[in-house]
């Protein structure tokens, strides 16, 4: 079942594991690998901190999107944050991608198929780029429970190119959904 479209606004690309992603023309997506040329492409972990607890675990965060809106929230706010400043490759526009449940399809551009597996994690590395990000980045629901707004975290299940005006169909997961967690 479909669950509406959206918009890529940038991509972005890094070979090392720096905070920041340079912003490209296009972004090729290998299956089962991620960002083709990215620090994080791979079938196993590549995540530092999670190669050092596990090196052998599935890597869940090949292609890391964030919704362009969330740059308005944060300039009302007093950061300046633009398109792979804070590590995702895809930059999104017109999609709730926080509010998708685990599992989701994004059909993005001609072919590629990305799956997602959860939430990014707003880290300490957030403060070091602007300080007091990682805070704006988290959030707590009328029940307490904590929301995490940095972006969500994907698999590639089909190789395609991405590039900026493509458009992003989203496929909803048989029900019953499960909310996005941590990955």
């Amino acid at each position: 079942m479909a669950h509406g479209t959206g918009e890529v606004v940038a991509v972005s690309v890094s070979r090392t594991h720096t905070f920041s992603k340079t912003n490209t023309d296009v972004i090729q997506l290998l299956a089962g690998r991620g960002v083709e040329g990215d620090a994080h492409m791979g079938e196993t972990v590549k995540h530092r901190s999670r190669v050092a607890q596990d090196p052998t675990q599935p890597n869940l965060r090949q292609v890391h999107l964030i919704h362009s809106e969330l740059f308005a929230q944060l300039k009302q706010a007093g950061f300046h944050v633009s398109p792979g400043q804070i590590g995702e490759n895809i930059t999104t526009r017109n999609l709730s991608l926080l509010d998708l449940p685990t599992g989701t399809l994004l059909r993005i551009g001609p072919s590629a198929v990305v799956e997602i597996t959860g939430l990014r994690n707003p880290c300490q590395q957030l403060n070091q780029f602007q300080d007091g990000l990682m805070q704006a980045l988290i959030d707590r629901d009328e029940d307490g429970r904590l929301i995490r707004k940095a972006g969500v975290m994907g698999i590639v299940l089909a190789s395609g190119p991405v590039r900026a005006g493509d458009s992003i169909e989203v496929v909803l997961p048989p029900e019953p959904h499960r909310p996005l967690e941590r990955v």
